[in-house]
């Protein structure tokens, strides 16, 4: 009788043990996401480019372990607009409000942070994440990029933000339960400017080892202006390395896909807020553990509007119930298969730089050999008007206006533009252009020398202005279905509002 007892009680905990593993959910093994974005960083300032000065030893890490781009394109040479459009997945044309700098974010459009979290992940960001921008006028609760994890600050060099990323990281990383998935979205504020002037070097940045853009005055001032950009850059990648060392230590490394990028280009003149090569060719690694390619350079067309689809699919999320323009990039990833030849890149409104508010409107489209730009409104000032009004409506100096290049007063080739030595390098970042530009980006990266006109390339001229128009008419962009105007209307919320004449 004892025995029969011993196994009934026996065979009653089973049972229990049993349902209680029936009613606990298992660990969803789904792969981690942790999506890393520089704030104004150029291709091709990183070590893994083969840049003798810069210091970026955890991208290049991961570029080592993983995939590394050299043809990555984002959708905007400015941060908002950029950011939003590979949030939705589309050209910044088609997003309204968000695809417009410091403006808001309407809701109709599904962010895939969002998309994700329904999907039964954890998602959160630190730094910055979509901005400027006001994203509760659109009636959003909280910034597209995820919930905020900003509490954690630390002492930082003049310039830089005070934000502990990485203790962020960690905060968020605990809370999120050991059960789910994850979406990080870690933005660093570098390099952003300003800067603080000679850290580069007082940090043994060498001068003689800087790339010096061929759109730029090769001066010492230049190169030190350089040094201090890529000073911001190695802080954002220790940023990086100390988020990549919480995951070894969580045993989540090679569970956690890594995309390592920036929203755009380096904030001197002729890059950043144009649609030249060095205003939208950005970064861009990719790690994975075994389930991509390892130690792969790649050079297939990408642009930032597809890691919407990519990370859609990795986390096997839905997508919207409307189209994008996101191709993802899994499939490149993993077996080289590449998803497209092109990619298209537009601006409107960056800064407040003009009467009216009024922007500079563009559209490119890049192969991995040539760029073609159109230029709608050929007759203002690409950089911002030359001149402003003070409070008194007076007339201030040339070199206080310029507004769409980074702290145009403080820049060596706004502030002395006079100088024999720079006077040909101003004209080149704020000289009206014309309707139409064209560049052999692989003899000429610093699209210094207008091809359009070269009938020796006649035709891949017309095939590319073509292949953009007919693009923008199948995607229904303003600018060529004849309401262009439309996307000037979007109110400015944050930043100042400055006041220029009206042009003659």
């Amino acid at each position: 009788m004892l025995k029969i007892n011993i196994l009934s009680a026996l065979l009653m905990a089973a049972a229990v043990g049993l349902s209680a593993s029936k009613s606990k959910p298992a660990a969803d093994k789904r792969p981690n996401i942790l999506f890393v974005i520089s704030d104004d960083q150029s291709y091709p300032y990183a070590g893994a480019y083969g840049d003798k000065a810069a210091r970026t030893p955890h991208f290049d890490r991961v570029a080592r372990e993983g995939v590394l781009f050299n043809n990555a394109f984002a959708a905007s040479p400015g941060c908002s607009p950029s950011r939003a459009a590979l949030l939705t997945g589309l050209n910044c044309w088609q997003i309204k409000e968000a695809g417009t700098h410091a403006s808001s974010f309407p809701a109709e459009f599904q962010v895939f942070p969002d998309l994700l979290e329904k999907a039964g992940y954890a998602v959160g960001f630190t730094g910055k994440g979509w901005g400027p921008g006001d994203f509760k006028a659109s009636g959003r609760s909280r910034n597209p990029a995820g919930n905020a994890y900003l509490a954690k600050k630390h002492q930082s060099p003049k310039g830089i933000s005070d934000v502990d990323y990485a203790e962020n990281f960690k905060d968020f990383f605990k809370q999120k339960g050991a059960d789910k998935p994850f979406f990080f979205w870690l933005g660093t504020h570098e390099p952003h400017r300003t800067y603080q002037k000679g850290i580069g070097a007082a940090n043994g940045f060498e001068t003689d080892k800087v790339q010096v853009p061929p759109f730029l005055p090769d001066l010492p001032e230049v190169r030190n202006d350089i040094l201090d950009y890529l000073y911001e850059i190695q802080w954002f990648d220790s940023q990086l390395g100390k988020v990549i060392a919480q995951l070894e230590q969580a045993g989540e490394l090679d569970n956690t896909l890594i995309v390592v990028t920036a929203d755009n280009g380096m904030s001197f003149p002729r890059a950043k807020a144009n649609v030249y090569e060095y205003g939208i060719h950005v970064p861009l690694a990719v790690r994975w553990g075994s389930e991509i390619r390892k130690g792969v350079v790649a050079k297939d067309v990408v642009s930032l509007v597809d890691l919407y689809a990519t990370f859609l699919e990795v986390g096997k999320a839905s997508l919207p119930p409307y189209r994008t323009e996101s191709k993802s990039l899994v499939t490149l990833l993993k077996t080289g298969k590449a998803q497209r030849t092109t990619a298209f890149s537009s601006r409107e409104r960056h800064s407040s730089s003009r009467y009216n508010n009024l922007g500079y409107p563009q559209r490119s489209i890049r192969t991995d050999r040539y760029l073609y730009i159109r230029n709608y409104k050929p007759e203002r000032w690409p950089a911002g008007d030359p001149t402003r009004l003070d409070s008194d409506g007076k007339l201030e100096p040339v070199n206080t206006a310029f507004h769409d290049i980074d702290e145009s007063a403080d820049n060596i080739v706004i502030r002395e533009w006079q100088n024999p030595e720079i006077t040909p390098f101003f004209h080149l970042a704020t000289d009206k252009r014309p309707a139409e530009e064209f560049y052999d980006i692989i003899k000429d990266p610093g699209c210094l020398k207008n091809r359009i006109n070269d009938q020796n390339l006649a035709s891949q001229v017309s095939k590319l202005r073509d292949e953009l128009k007919s693009y923008q008419l199948a995607t229904k962009d303003p600018r060529e279905t004849g309401n262009g105007d439309y996307l000037e209307s979007f109110p400015r919320l944050n930043g100042e509002i400055r006041n220029f004449p009206k042009s003659p």
